[in-house]
């Protein structure tokens, strides 16, 4: 038992001095590496700020910019990696990584087909003009801001100051519906007045509040006022009308205001804004035939 362990520690011994000459020898390859990997740290911030400054030249979102930005950081450090592994005289084990990388790529990308379609997708609306940060958009029945961009979702703030999160897929499999593509926004508004109004004075007060109480309207011809139908309980009419704005939450208000007046206007001529009731006509009955009824 004791010559064995005496030849167990022969062993470990020789195999100790074996490594430290090869660190003796390899010393100077060693701080080599060392320096190199320090340069590529620098270098690669410097990369990352020298990237940003040429795509602020761009149209590029400016969460896109940051993540190019990066990625290029990340290359720059992985071929400093390549060096120093060379410099090690480690190729065999670049060879060796390189394959497991393939490998596990491949594995990796089978199991985040999700997410690299949402990759692909935020990298197509970072290059896509019609949308960008700040606009008032529509997609996939939510409506609000753009604040956001990124290679996962794209962030809309809506106008109760929530925010909703879309994966970028969505949006780009979805019809979007930009409202601030141009300098005006369309005010839609709907109401119903009673059947004994007079419809021309209706029309003609309605257009002329608009036009009155909205500094974007500059006259009358400007509002647009259609009848629509003859409803269970009014006459039902739209009206609209365009502001100078492209926010989502400005034709809200607009709208609000535009209620306000209107309801004001036809108060003050007697005009009917009528609610959905019901009228029950129960006919005259003597008593005993009540009661009869209410015996069968």
């Amino acid at each position: 038992m004791r010559k064995q362990f005496l030849e167990a520690w022969s062993k470990m011994i020789t195999k100790l001095v074996s490594w430290l000459d090869g660190l003796i020898i390899n010393l100077p390859n060693i701080v080599i590496a060392l320096i190199v990997f320090i340069s590529v740290l620098f270098i690669s911030k410097y990369v990352n700020k020298i990237t940003l400054r040429i795509l602020d030249k761009g149209k590029l979102q400016k969460s896109m910019k940051n993540v190019i930005a990066k990625l290029m950081a990340m290359i720059t450090v992985l071929v400093g990696l390549i060096l120093i592994l060379g410099i090690l005289d480690l190729s065999k084990t670049l060879n060796t990584i390189l394959a497991g990388a393939g490998v596990a790529g491949l594995a990796v990308g089978l199991a985040l087909q999700g997410a690299l379609a949402n990759t692909y997708s935020g990298i197509i609306l970072s290059y896509i003009k019609f949308v960008k940060l700040g606009d008032w958009i529509k997609s996939n029945d939510y409506e609000g801001e753009i604040v956001n961009i990124d290679l996962r979702a794209v962030t809309l703030k809506q106008v109760d100051n929530n925010l909703v999160y879309i994966p970028n897929k969505q949006v780009v499999e979805n019809p979007i519906k930009n409202y601030s593509r141009t300098s005006q926004s369309r005010v839609i508004l709907n109401c119903g007045v009673g059947y004994e109004s007079d419809l021309d004075f209706v029309k003609q007060l309605a257009v002329k509040t608009i036009t009155n109480h909205f500094d974007s309207v500059e006259s009358e011809s400007e509002v647009i006022f259609l009848y629509k139908e003859f409803g269970d309980s009014s006459i039902n009419f739209e009206l609209r009308y365009w502001i100078n704005s492209t926010s989502g939450l400005e034709v809200a208000k607009s709208k609000t205001e535009a209620i306000i007046q209107l309801k004001n206007a036809f108060d003050k001529n007697n005009i009917n804004i009528p609610f959905p009731i019901r009228t029950l006509n129960i006919p005259d009955m003597k008593l005993g035939d009540t009661m009869l009824t209410l015996a069968k």
